[in-house]
């Protein structure tokens, strides 16, 4: 059990190298500068030397454990150290080392200097395994850089760090600096006041108001349509479609105002109401002369004579 474990863990092992391996294969010297005087400073302020390294992967890759140098009867010269998080490289990113002999200053400062005429070497974490090299040519002047024309890929050539044809120096970025879009500026000068700029910008804004509208007034629509179906369905009565649900089943306005009217009238006849006694007040005309009690009943009698 246990010999297969280890050799389990020997198999996940080497299939992490190998993947590991090559993964670096694609790291690339980019570009390199000897005699710094006006370009990118270190921690320390200073204008060191500096060599560019550029990840063509497409995905993340870690440098730790490999080899720069400069003499190729020692490859192993300057390791870059285990353990710094910062030598893992994002894909298609730059990552730049001082060449200044001042290892003690930091991961990204080499053991070693460098010169016009000499070579730089990357060699794998094996010490063996050459990736990439790089000439630099003996007429290289201060301030100048020996660059890829593009990242990863391309022929070398000297950047001078003027304008022309993209001739920067570009430490730690890519080395084709695209500074202007030719369509935004061949409509700037097609539309120098704004008009044009302003007016599809209206349209856009409107056309998106109009679809929005649309959208809600469908979804109203269709919403409508479904709560009368649930209706009818609870009512008993079950549509084929929706679009068998017309508006027509709605009352009209004349049907409404009758209901209110025959409503109104019930509840105001209260001698109709079973739970309610209403007196009826009965108006007569009154006169004492008209009431019985005044009535002469008998006749008077008629006086004797004496």
């Amino acid at each position: 059990m246990i010999k297969k474990l280890l050799l389990l863990a020997a198999v996940v092992g080497f299939t992490f190298s190998a993947s590991q391996a090559q993964d670096r294969k694609a790291l690339r010297l980019n570009e390199v500068m000897v005699t710094n005087t006006n370009s990118i400073t270190d921690d320390y302020g200073q204008h060191p030397a500096w060599i560019e390294l550029f990840n063509s992967n497409f995905g993340p890759v870690n440098i730790r454990g490999m080899y720069l140098t400069t003499d190729k009867n020692q490859p192993k010269m300057y390791s870059i150290p285990v353990g710094d998080e910062l030598t893992e490289i994002g894909k298609r990113q730059h990552v730049v080392f001082f060449a200044d002999s001042m290892p003690n200053r930091g991961t990204f400062h080499t053991s070693f200097k460098i010169k016009p005429g000499q070579t730089i070497y990357l060699y794998d974490a094996d010490g063996i395994s050459l990736i990439d090299e790089v000439t630099i040519p003996e007429e290289i002047l201060a301030d100048q850089s020996f660059a890829r024309t593009q990242d990863g890929n391309g022929e070398w050539k000297i950047r001078k760090g003027t304008e022309a044809d993209n001739d920067y120096i570009t430490p730690s970025s890519a080395n084709i600096i695209r500074d202007a879009n030719h369509k935004i500026e061949d409509f700037k000068k097609m539309d120098e006041n704004g008009f044009a700029m302003t007016i599809m910008a209206m349209c856009i804004v409107f056309s998106s108001l109009l679809v929005l509208c649309l959208c809600f007034y469908g979804i109203g629509k269709i919403g409508s349509a479904i709560s009368k179906v649930n209706k009818m369905r609870s009512q008993g009565k079950v549509p084929t479609d929706l679009g068998s649900v017309r508006e027509t089943e709605h009352d009209s306005g004349e049907e409404i105002a009758a209901i209110i009217m025959a409503l109104h009238e019930h509840f105001d006849a209260h001698d109709l109401e079973s739970a309610i006694l209403t007196i009826n007040k009965v108006k007569r005309a009154y006169s004492p002369w008209s009431s019985k009690i005044y009535n002469l009943r008998q006749t008077p009698p008629t006086p004797t004579r004496k």
